[in-house]
């Protein structure tokens, strides 16, 4: 018998609420289930809710949104950063090992849960819960093994009582299942998923057809590319590389096509927001476009599982907007702090640990940013003073060029023009320029970076995950920039069946499709509403131009840059280059400035990315905690990584 140890066991943290009577979730907090709860109809409703609440505990969590970012053609780590960080980077800061990788996040937390999951499926019938009810189960099984499978190969699906069975004992040992038989149990759940989810939620986030069919869809799309396996990139356990029911890597393609249109098709309650930039917007949080969110509340401290005040950074608070975050806090003149934490997008709590490369940068920049929007709805790129919100009374500072910058102006630009005319201080130690080394350009009051010289330091952050809070008066307060975000975090979107369905349609040899598909949301990056870098409406359509600019030829290199100018930041950007086999390829070596004040000068650092690393180590804690051998230990591990 397949059977896993678990420190939880079969018993996680639940809430109870009353299906009929809400459309949100009531939650009341639970100790732990017993097997016997399960056979409740109460049980089984609050076994559900337990899923929902499941997703804060590492969508959000930092450590967890590090491993799946850092050291990808994204991000590397940042001035502040500890070894969380640069251990992921895999550039020689740190090492990458069984302790320290942080994908242990997601195997702690989801194992428990696809126990309730399967305590659900198999008491849900006796009780009377609806075909309904038991798909959102299914689906989270699903979606949690089809994270586990892409990011450790094959796991176990014997928890201890048998195969997807629910679990009540705990057990020391464990044999993981292949890769094709997890992908066999998970093409089961998201299809029945599909066929028995309503169209539209019966709470608000609560899943639906469109939400499983896009991870059914990238589920297709994942396996296809492991069918195919074009770098003969090793896989573990080992298997051969055939489908459990005979069908090739193409005919999964065709699926995830095919489940794709059917969603663009069928949109219900979803679609396209009608800019990018209202998409992250955190007033416009929870809209049209997103299909699953890991939910937050600044309304009470109980249903946000967080302090609403501050934050030490743990689960299941939503910290992740903090990494890619500088020290714009440091930015001083004439003894003024002139920006100062609040809890507002544009600003919030930094932390320095992580900083966009160069190349990421560059994806975007290698577009007319003036046109394309999503540079301008992804970044942070125009820092305004707020130092009368902390009590300083005074109209104004002094600004570059013997100008002025008044209260409310702008401070820091970073500006993707590399002007001759940029000044920078001499030394890079030097603090000079507002007392973080930016630069001075002739006629400007503000202080400037080129975004060709970023640092490790001072970047652009992250405008699309930064805090929000109503609770405060916004005119005179800072609010509360210590806490974690009480804004949701966004797990799938709408716009993503598009560029699944263009990847899918790449693979079967259909430009044309792939090309359409892509088309949809470079239109859409045309339209402008609002400026963040001007903090003014600003009301444009550079759709058409952006239309004849996409290549006739679809590559998939042109496929992950569309991927990242839209999620960047978000995530998920290491499951997309492992699911390609293009992780080394496109993140081998990256390029930025240093770590000092006025670092301005790009250096080029490399990373060791070998085959073994396409999957993540099995956690050493899990490891410690099985009664088996040293040698059954050794094999239970992933190959590359040593049992310690």
């Amino acid at each position: 018998m397949k059977k896993l140890t678990y420190i939880l066991a079969a018993f996680v943290a639940a809430a109870t609420f009353a299906v009929s009577c809400s459309k949100v979730l009531d939650e009341q907090p639970r100790t732990f289930f017993e097997p016997g709860f399960f056979q409740t109809e109460a049980g089984v409703e609050g076994g559900l809710t337990a899923l929902y609440a499941s997703l804060r505990y590492f969508y959000g969590q930092a450590y967890y949104y590090n491993i799946n970012t850092t050291g990808t053609d994204e991000a590397t780590y940042g001035q502040s950063a500890d070894n969380n960080f640069k251990d992921a980077d895999l550039s020689g800061a740190g090492s990458l090992n069984a302790t320290s990788s942080r994908s242990d996040v997601l195997w702690f937390t989801v194992f428990p849960y696809i126990n309730t999951a399967s305590g659900i499926i198999e008491n849900a019938e006796q009780v009377g819960l609806s075909n309904a009810l038991i798909a959102e189960a299914k689906f989270f099984r699903g979606w949690y093994y089809f994270q586990l499978v892409q990011t450790f190969g094959g796991v176990p699906l014997d928890l201890g009582s048998g195969e997807l069975a629910f679990n009540s004992t705990p057990v020391r040992t464990s044999v993981r299942n292949t890769v094709p038989e997890v992908y066999q149990a998970i093409f089961s759940d998201l299809g029945a998923a599909v066929n028995d989810l309503p169209e539209n939620p019966r709470i608000t986030g609560g899943v639906t057809k469109n939400v499983a069919r896009l991870v059914l869809a990238k589920a297709y799309l994942t396996f296809g590319w492991w069918l195919e396996n074009p770098k003969g990139i090793a896989t573990y356990p080992q298997c051969d590389r055939k489908d459990l029911g005979g069908h090739d890597a193409n005919w999964f393609y065709t699926q995830a096509l095919s489940v794709c249109e059917t969603a663009i098709a069928n949109p219900g309650p979803y679609g396209l927001c009608t800019t990018f930039r209202e998409v992250s917007l955190a007033q416009n949080d929870r809209n049209k476009e997103i299909l699953l969110w890991a939910d937050h509340t600044e309304k009470s401290e109980q249903y946000n599982g967080a302090s609403l005040g501050y934050s030490g950074g743990s689960a299941p608070d939503n910290f992740s907007g903090w990494m890619m975050n500088w020290n714009h806090g440091t930015v001083n003149i004439d003894g003024t702090g002139c920006i100062q934490r609040e809890a507002s997008q544009e600003v919030g709590r930094p932390w320095t640990r992580m900083a966009p490369t160069h190349e990421a940068i560059k994806v975007f920049t290698s577009q007319d940013i003036t046109k394309d929007s999503r540079f301008d709805g992804t970044f942070t790129t125009g820092y305004y003073g707020n130092w009368e919100k902390a009590g300083i009374s005074r109209e104004s500072v002094p600004g570059a060029n013997g100008l002025i910058i008044p209260m409310g102006g702008r401070v820091i630009s970073f500006i993707p023009e590399v002007l001759p005319d940029i000044k920078y201080p001499d030394a890079q130690s030097n603090k000079d320029g507002a007392n973080v080394g930016a630069g001075t350009v002739p006629g400007r009051a503000d202080y400037v970076f080129d975004l060709n010289g970023i640092s490790r330091i001072a970047y652009p952050s992250l405008w699309k995950l930064g805090c929000y809070r109503t609770d405060y008066d916004k005119a005179s307060q800072l609010g509360s920039p210590n806490a974690a975000s009480t804004r949701p975090y966004n797990v799938l979107k709408f716009s993503d069946f598009y560029l699944t369905a263009a990847e899918a349609a790449f693979k079967l040899g259909d430009n044309t499709k792939a090309r359409n598909n892509i088309l949809v949301l470079r239109r859409r990056a045309g339209v402008w509403s609002y400026s963040n870098y001007e903090r003014a409406e600003y009301k444009a359509s550079f759709s058409d131009e952006l239309a004849a600019a996409t290549p006739a030829t679809i590559t998939l290199d042109y496929i992950l840059d569309e991927r990242m100018r839209e999620f960047y930041g978000e995530g998920f950007r290491w499951f997309d280059l492992v699911r390609t086999q293009t992780w080394k390829e496109r993140a081998g070596t990256y390029t930025i400035s240093g770590s000092s004040w006025g670092a301005h000068k790009p250096e080029t650092v490399t990373r060791t990315i070998e085959d073994y690393m396409y999957l993540r180590p099995i956690p050493q804690e899990q490891l410690n905690g099985m009664d088996m051998s040293d040698a059954e230990k050794a094999a239970y591990q992933n190959p590359g990584y040593t049992v310690q």
